[in-house]
């Protein structure tokens, strides 16, 4: 089969179209033949070979696909050869077939498309165990979601609003700010020209956010944490602000706050299980009966993955997608 291969890291040149072994699945996998794989920023990190995948999974980037079983190992149950599926991956996702833990398979939801479906995994899980499963929001309460307009930005945003919740985003650039608007975002803050942390107390009378989603880390963690209101959970997903900051723990004394760091990727085989059931049993129904959607910004075929990054790193609104 085809796959991307990175055969020394660097820049987006150093994705590899290349022949390689089809994978063998283990017992409780399925072999999916890939429609589409979702690109994500940690897929780029690797790439620049500061992201190597967990051991035993594998080497190939790509953390979500689309696509159709092909082979069932012999423990699998309900699932079937032909069934159209999407799912979350430790790696692999570049490639024209893929082995995947039956456990990490979610249907294609109806009223979305086989591609666009791979567009889903990787956000809605992100998404759900950090905003909900660990962070508790609630409805009601106030959201702040950096990088509003990216594919976990767009997907938080409604996934929030669909609970209740009031949503505040960051972003770079009017063009994306509007989008986040037009998802629903009511509290809109350019970072390049606006403090968030003084537009988020003004609109919110001074209380602060009760769950800070953060992609950026130890360039903003001393913000996030004057920004939480008081028993704000601040949860780190991201390292693109550098990984060293100072800590103000009186801050968080004084507003019985906490900040909470997680990755999903090396997460044990059981959490990841977990969070697709909770996605499959909250997120789905939500999917298909249209109050949230996957927002797509640009396709592109798998023999130009570098072009695809090159797009990630540059502006975009939403997901990049790959398509055997």
């Amino acid at each position: 089969m085809k796959a991307i291969t990175i055969p020394t890291p660097g820049t987006a040149d150093a994705l590899v179209l290349d022949e390689v072994p089809t994978p063998e699945i283990a017992a409780d996998e399925v072999l999916v033949q890939v429609a589409a794989a979702g690109v994500n920023r940690a897929d780029l990190m690797q790439r620049q070979g500061f992201y190597p995948p967990p051991p035993g999974t594998s080497a190939y980037p790509g953390l979500e696909v689309s696509g159709t079983i092909s082979a069932l190992g012999s423990d699998v149950t309900g699932w079937a050869v032909g069934d159209q599926v999407c799912a979350l991956l430790s790696g692999g996702g570049y490639a024209e077939q893929v082995a995947v833990p039956a456990a990490q398979l979610l249907p294609v939801p109806e009223g979305v498309s086989l591609v666009d479906a791979a567009a889903l995994p990787e956000v809605v899980s992100t998404v759900w165990s950090n905003v909900f499963m660990t962070a508790n929001l609630q409805p009601g309460q106030t959201v702040l979601i950096h990088g509003g307009s990216s594919g976990i930005g767009t997907m938080a945003i409604q996934l929030a609003l669909a609970i209740g919740a009031r949503v505040a985003v960051t972003a770079g650039s009017g063009d994306k700010l509007e989008a986040c608007r037009a998802l629903g975002a009511e509290i809109l803050i350019n970072y390049r020209e606006q403090d968030f942390v003084e537009v988020l107390a003004d609109a919110t009378q001074g209380a602060g956010a009760d769950v800070i989603l953060d992609n950026i880390g130890a360039k903003y963690l001393a913000r996030n944490v004057t920004a939480l209101a008081v028993n704000g959970r601040l949860v780190i997903i991201g390292l693109q602000g550098g990984v060293k900051a100072e800590l103000d723990i009186g801050t968080l004394l004084r507003k019985c706050a906490a900040v909470i760091s997680t990755s999903l990727r090396g997460r044990p085989a059981a959490e990841k299980a977990a969070i697709v059931a909770a996605v499959r049993e909250h997120v789905w129904p939500l999917i298909e009966s249209g109050r949230v959607k996957p927002v797509v910004h640009r396709t592109f075929p798998l023999g130009q993955a570098a072009d695809a990054h090159r797009e990630l790193e540059a502006s975009h609104i939403g997901k990049v997608l790959l398509t055997t």
